[in-house]
């Protein structure tokens, strides 16, 4: 394919982005301040949990360890939208929400977005790497996923 035709994954708009925390969520989100991607395992079982909850599904523990993970994984489903549904949304077109399997989290998956890549090449099983988007309002850091 020609670079030129080539429909490359966009952001999504910073607009669609509203970052709510509680107590089990504030470690994922102080980590990704500081550019680390993090998952909730279990301190008595050791299984990753996520999104993360007050009980170990496994054995109710409420004991939490947050592991750094190594910021790789690989794309367990997605969609590309390329309609816009709200208002200004035209230009983050067309934009990719996906599932990612996170590496070394035990099957753990994450809810992101594909970005940096031909729309015509993902697949599923392609392996990606993590890379950071500031809220233009600095109110979050955003893990993201490219290809690896």
């Amino acid at each position: 394919m020609d670079m030129t035709s080539a429909r490359i994954a966009r952001r999504p708009p910073p607009g669609l982005f509203k970052l709510a925390t509680n107590a089990w969520t504030a470690p994922f989100w102080a980590a990704a301040r500081r550019r680390e991607l993090v998952a909730a395992c279990c301190a008595d079982c050791e299984r990753f949990r996520m999104p993360p909850t007050p009980f170990c599904p496994h054995c109710q523990s409420q004991s939490v360890d947050w592991r750094v993970l190594v910021g790789t994984g690989s794309v367990y489903s997605y969609t590309v939208v390329e309609r816009a549904i709200l208002p200004g949304m035209e230009p983050h077109l067309p934009y990719v929400p996906a599932v990612i399997e996170l590496d070394g989290a035990g099957g753990v998956r994450m809810i992101s977005n594909l970005v940096e890549v031909d729309i015509e090449r993902i697949r599923v099983g392609m392996p990606v790497r993590v890379v950071w988007d500031e809220q233009p309002d600095a109110s979050a850091v955003i893990a993201r996923f490219a290809p690896a």
